[in-house]
């Protein structure tokens, strides 16, 4: 198995905690540039506290007590003056009107809470017992925690978030880089004639990596909101092509090629924990070969996805027609020009581009092997 350092496993490790999508929702709605957040940061710097209820009132409207109706259009200014007023705010479901406040919240007391504080602790209740989003605004530490279907966050204030996304950014490109380097160090050995087990997994493992760090960056653009532009932007140019290129390596090297079993691989690896995708022998298990196989002395053959998907200008559909014509790439690279010309899509031009385009990707990769020796 190729070595991870135990700063990246600790990364890996985690991941999964701060991608629950339940999460993800809650701090999409309140993220700058919302008319949401701006209430909220609003309700922070005046420190009153607060209580916010985001969902349908019908849907938790038999633990309300008291309270005032309004059903007013929401405004980020009529938040601060509602809140304060100690009871809970309810707003419907797209934040467009506030339907009630100053009411007193009662759910069921038997509800398990991990939290100590009595507003807390009746937010956590709540978003156990109702499909809606909770909102808790400390008043004495500013802290603002988001609860959703009993799952709890605390929204970090912007500096924070862009260090942080910061530092994840810089840690997709370290990644990005050494998926680049195995993927070259796969095709040498597909224009060689050599590639073992060990070469596709190694590229398989770093590229779900690769995703895995892309999905944490896009959790910190959510949170940001409107201030997370510039690192989208460097998020959209680093993953250009890495998932075409794992599509492509799986169609090459699993037992089976067939969009079904593309599909099967492509959502088992999702699946996988951040240990199993440290394990060979459980991606080799995916892709359909035996895990207990010795990926270093296992060799294989690639059907030519990946490296005919690099010639410039040459549609997918033509790969593929391609692939089943020839059945490998060795095959198709030896074929003579009249055979490669003859399957339907290439004709004598396409032909000789693709002739021309995988002489200059082998000249590309070789100048690179000598650039870096």
């Amino acid at each position: 198995m190729e070595g991870m350092s135990p700063a990246v496993d600790s990364e890996l490790a985690h991941l999964s905690e701060r991608q629950d999508p339940r999460l993800l929702r809650a701090i999409d709605a309140v993220a700058p540039g919302t008319d949401l957040r701006e209430g909220i940061d609003n309700i922070v710097h005046a420190r009153t506290g607060g209580l916010i209820v985001v969902g349908e009132t019908e849907d938790f409207a038999f633990m309300l007590s008291g309270g005032i109706r309004l059903d007013i259009d929401y405004t980020p200014a009529m938040l601060y003056q509602v809140a304060k007023m100690d009871g809970a705010i309810l707003i419907n479901q797209d934040a467009t009107k506030i339907s009630w406040a100053n009411v007193q919240m009662m759910p069921d007391p038997t509800i398990h809470s991990s939290e100590t504080g009595t507003r807390h602790r009746t937010a956590e209740r709540i978003s156990k017992q109702v499909d809606a989003l909770v909102i808790a605004i400390s008043e004495r530490r500013e802290v603002v925690s988001l609860y959703l279907e009993g799952a709890k966050y605390i929204l970090q204030d912007i500096p924070s978030v862009l260090a942080k996304s910061n530092q994840a950014l810089a840690t997709l490109n370290k990644y990005r880089s050494r998926l680049d380097e195995l993927s070259q160090r796969l095709t040498r050995s597909e224009f060689n004639g050599n590639v073992v087990l060990y070469d596709a997994l190694a590229v398989l493992q770093r590229s779900e990596l690769v995703s895995r760090m892309a999905i944490e960056v896009e959790r910190y653009i959510v949170e940001l909101g409107t201030e997370g532009r510039l690192i989208e932007m460097q998020l959209e140019e680093t993953m250009v092509g890495v998932n075409a290129e794992r599509s492509a390596l799986i169609r090459d090297y699993s037992i089976e090629d067939t969009e079904e079993s593309l599909h099967y691989v492509t959502e088992q690896l999702a699946s996988l924990s951040h240990q199993d995708v440290l394990d060979f022998g459980r991606l080799a298990e995916i892709l359909g070969y035996d895990r207990k196989v010795n990926t270093l002395d296992f060799p294989i053959e690639p059907r030519g996805y990946r490296l005919l998907g690099r010639v410039p200008r040459l549609p997918r559909l033509v790969v593929q027609k391609i692939v089943q014509q020839f059945g490998s790439l060795e095959e198709a690279l030896r074929a003579p020009d009249e055979e490669l010309a003859s399957v339907d899509g290439v004709g004598p031009s396409r032909a000789q581009d693709i002739r021309e385009g995988v002489r200059r990707l082998q000249e590309s990769v070789l100048a690179d092997r000598f650039l870096n020796t």
